[in-house]
């Protein structure tokens, strides 16, 4: 991609104030068609979310939008709202044994309303709602950290919805409910009253995902290239060994689907801003400090930087660096902007949203550091892609489309997402997670902007 070295955050301000006008009525019409026990929306079908059977892993991001919408507005219906549907429909969540995705629903929902709270942003609604909050994510922490497979080399991590066997990229985002439990004092009680640390959980996920997610060009690594990520990592759950990469989203174990490569460069970014205040005590018991930082940052400068070399020239990518027709866009593909219009291959707008946050945050926690490594082709990089990102034709100004970013999919193995009448390739479509991470950057964006208000955190101030 074509890095904009010029941009700087306030370069955007237009553009999120916009973001925010299209995006208040696409969330109250949504929450109009939404109907309690019903499916979570997931995805649009000409230009209205619906739902889609796989797992529940969406539901926090329709009421964690209307918070973001409060936090960037000062508009109180959208606290109000957030506020209510999470009370009212968000407890099943807590202690859902069966899914990865704790970090999606609940962060996103108790821990917004948590971190606003604690950062002066609003006052608890009364004396029981923070520790109400407070029970919720220490619940939801140590149910997802139950979800534990052991690895051979004395480690584990939190497994997919696929089974025991299966490690996601995806999860290393629901690690955020695991440090949140632990901030809040936290621990996953086991069998004999056996305390199990919540941020050991989260260290070992991580160093799972940075091992065998993530690829180096070294080692068992030689032969493919550094920053590469297998979207599932696959082992014998009889014995802890490491088997073979996998993909469920991608197209192939040895392709990289760009979503779960955003996931990784997000996830791996927030961890260690998180790391960064927790006290070398605590990471003593699980390594040490250096050694964290160490795999941590060698994952997320991989990702990042194969991000940025792989990517059209917007910064949009396509939904799999190895898409089976990639090759008859031409042999220039990557030097131009993603073409939304082609008969071939769909690009993904949501792996897009995700990573520019993941890279903002990593060029800023670069920068913070000052060591010898530089954050700010990364944190350029970031704001290249949301220029784009928040404008047409991406940003949805449509009232009639309940979508805020466009020409994101869902599963194109699966054939699930809308292809349009005279088009060969799904397009003109918004999901959940897209239109969630599009405002949660343009949040981060604006806070960097407007310095009334804390660095944003999923934890708060530290």
């Amino acid at each position: 991609m074509k890095i904009n070295h010029q941009l700087r955050p306030e370069h955007l301000t237009k553009k999120i104030s916009r973001l925010w006008e299209v995006s208040a009525p696409k969330i109250l019409s949504i929450d109009k068609d939404e109907r309690p026990g019903a499916p979570s929306s997931v995805y649009t079908i000409d230009g209205r979310y619906t739902a889609r059977g796989w797992t529940e892993w969406t539901q926090g991001f329709v009421y964690g939008s209307m918070l973001l919408q409060f936090d960037a507005t000062g508009d109180e219906s959208f606290l109000q709202l957030g506020r209510v549907r999470t009370r009212e429909r968000m407890a099943a969540h807590i202690t859902h044994m069966g899914v990865h995705d704790h970090g999606f629903n609940n962060v996103s929902t108790y821990g917004g309303l948590w971190r606003m709270i604690r950062e002066g942003r609003i006052a608890p609604e009364d004396k029981s709602e923070l520790a109400f909050l407070e029970l919720a994510l220490k619940g939801s922490g140590a149910v997802q950290a139950a979800r534990w497979t052991p690895t051979n080399d004395g480690g584990g991590f939190i497994y997919s919805f696929n089974g025991p066997h299966s490690l996601f990229a995806d999860t290393i985002r629901s690690l955020r409910a695991l440090a949140l439990a632990h901030r809040l004092g936290h621990s996953l009680c086991g069998e004999r009253d056996v305390q199990i640390s919540l941020l050991g959980r989260l260290v070992d996920h991580a160093a799972a995902t940075a091992k065998w997610s993530v690829y180096y060009g070294e080692g068992r690594d030689h032969y493919d290239v550094r920053g590469r990520v297998a979207h599932e990592s696959i082992f014998n759950k009889n014995n802890g060994d490491y088997r073979c990469p996998n993909s469920q989203q991608g197209y192939s174990p040895f392709t990289t689907w760009t979503r779960g490569l955003a996931w990784i460069i997000l996830g791996m970014a927030e961890e260690l801003e998180f790391l960064d205040t927790v006290s070398d005590e605590e990471l003593n018991r699980h390594g040490g400090r250096a050694h964290v930082e160490q795999f941590m940052l060698k994952a997320a400068t991989a990702t990042c930087d194969f991000y940025i070399d792989f990517m059209p020239l917007d910064g949009i990518p396509y939904w799999d660096t190895g898409a089976p027709l990639l090759y008859k866009l031409g042999e220039d593909y990557l030097q131009r902007p993603a073409q939304i219009h082609n008969d071939f291959e769909p690009v993904d707008s949501s792996a897009a949203a995700i990573a520019a946050q993941g890279l903002l945050r990593m060029g800023h926690y670069l920068e913070k550091k000052g060591g010898t490594l530089s954050g700010e082709r990364y944190f350029h990089a970031g704001l290249t892609i949301l220029d784009t990102l928040f404008d047409e034709p991406y940003l949805s100004t449509s009232d009639r489309h309940q979508g805020l970013i466009l020409h994101s999919i869902y599963h194109q193995p699966n054939g699930w997402d809308k292809i349009p009448a005279g088009a060969k390739v799904p397009l003109g479509e918004s999901s959940m997670w897209g239109d969630y991470h599009a405002r949660e950057a343009a949040v981060y964006v604006q806070r960097l902007i407007d310095k009334k208000l804390p660095y944003y955190t999923f934890f708060g101030p530290a």
